[in-house]
């Protein structure tokens, strides 16, 4: 799809006006993120690759830009009458922080299924957490109900402006720190983020490229663009940006800003987590490695661009992060699962080992089955998970044991 050149109408809901005072705003209240250069990604994709470090952020994610500017905006009655929202993540804790820190009363409406770890945090920012319903959906009904009932200020995850035009200062600090970036690729979830940023970067750079990112699980923003019904269901790694949703003013901005939104599948979504922390030692959840993701799915699309990424959140649960990682060596045969089989006789074990010795593989955990099988009464299946130096290891294995009498077959990951 080609690059817009003109900037945001006056029609919009925000101007670069509104990123501009929102970045005077918020200025030393929230950190000014690095804008780093990565020479191994710009090596593996064939693009020349800049990352903004948001998951560094005191929450550890972008939503503290917007949440901040829009409690800056009370008047002192309403600083009084306190703050609400519905939130299970980023925008809970960033509403939350500040809010304490400017003295303002705040209450979070979250699902009952929210993680207990993501209501700790919230709850350690000295908020009201109310935990209501089975759905977002009932739990902003409820915030939106206890706002009219008890006097307070709904504050929105991304569709208010006072919000889009605090997270758009993500785009001026990006451009401001990397002049050469012709090409932002940002995550969406409601779209107050790529809003605000498109808003900031067309009127600094009106040639420059805005690509949009979506899971393929929750394409919200594509649907509604097409026309086509939104829907949004399953479970994605990306669930800061797991929104059925969109914005009803960021539509239009990204409607007229934005180039092209793209899809991507869980498995680049966990592909991209897992290079972020080998290549760059940091830590981002699904949503954050959203624009890497897009790199990797579609790498000609990118190829010889300049191209800035927004890591926009750090908080992913340990044990997820842990089955992403281990996933992602599984599927890059650095990790192995194999199904052998045997006859059920002394020495068969010893002698498989002795083959995984000589190639100096690595076995980490060994299951005979005997019942469970479709085999003979005599026969049994022997599972091996290990480890490897990566494919080629792997393959030269399996073809030992083919070649010494086993049947061997791997066991795939999904």
């Amino acid at each position: 799809m080609a690059t817009l050149s003109r900037p945001a109408p006056s029609s919009h809901a925000i101007g670069f006006s509104d990123v501009e005072a929102a970045s005077r705003a918020i200025q030393g209240h929230v950190l000014r993120t690095p804008t780093l250069e990565s020479r191994t990604l710009s090596e593996l994709t064939g693009a020349r690759v800049f990352l903004k470090f948001e998951n560094l952020q005191f929450t550890a994610a972008f939503k503290e830009r917007g949440a901040l500017n829009r409690l800056l905006a009370l008047s002192p009655e309403e600083r009084q009458r306190g703050v609400i929202a519905m939130s299970a993540g980023n925008h809970a804790q960033g509403l939350a922080y500040h809010a304490r820190r400017l003295g303002i009363p705040a209450t979070i409406v979250m699902p009952r299924f929210t993680p207990l770890i993501k209501v700790q945090q919230t709850e350690s920012h000295d908020a009201l957490v109310v935990l209501y319903g089975e759905k977002l959906e009932e739990a902003s009904d409820h915030a939106l109900e206890l706002a009219r009932r008890r006097g307070l200020v709904f504050v929105h995850p991304y569709d208010d402006p006072l919000v889009m035009a605090g997270q758009g200062t993500v785009a001026l600090e990006m451009l401001e720190d990397a002049p050469d970036i012709d090409t932002l690729v940002i995550p969406i979830g409601g779209g107050g983020l790529i809003a605000g940023s498109a808003v900031a970067a067309r009127h600094l750079k009106p040639d420059i490229e805005i690509v949009g990112v979506q899971a393929e699980l929750y394409p919200a923003m594509k649907s509604a663009l097409q026309g086509d019904p939104v829907v949004g269901d399953g479970d994605t790694l990306a669930e800061g940006i797991a929104v059925k949703v969109p914005g009803a003013l960021a539509l239009p901005i990204v409607r007229d800003l934005v180039g092209e939104i793209l899809l991507v599948a869980e498995r680049d979504l966990e592909r991209a987590v897992s290079l972020l922390l080998q290549i760059e030692k940091t830590v981002v959840e699904g949503a954050g490695a959203a624009g890497l993701a897009a790199l990797i799915a579609h790498p000609r699309r990118f190829r010889g661009r300049c191209v800035g990424l927004v890591l926009c959140g750090g908080n992913i649960d340990t044990r997820l992060l842990a089955n992403v990682l281990l996933r992602d060596l599984a599927r890059s045969g650095r990790l192995a699962r194999l199904r052998i089989r045997l006859k059920d006789r002394p020495g068969q074990l010893y002698a498989v080992a002795r083959i995984f010795d000589q190639h100096q593989v690595n076995i980490l955990e060994v299951a005979h089955h005997r019942i469970f099988t479709t085999l003979p009464a005599k026969g049994l299946i022997t599972e091996i998970e290990c480890e490897t130096r990566g494919p080629e290891h792997l393959e030269r294995l399996i073809e030992a044991l083919q070649g010494a009498g086993f049947d061997t077959s791997r066991i795939e990951p999904a």
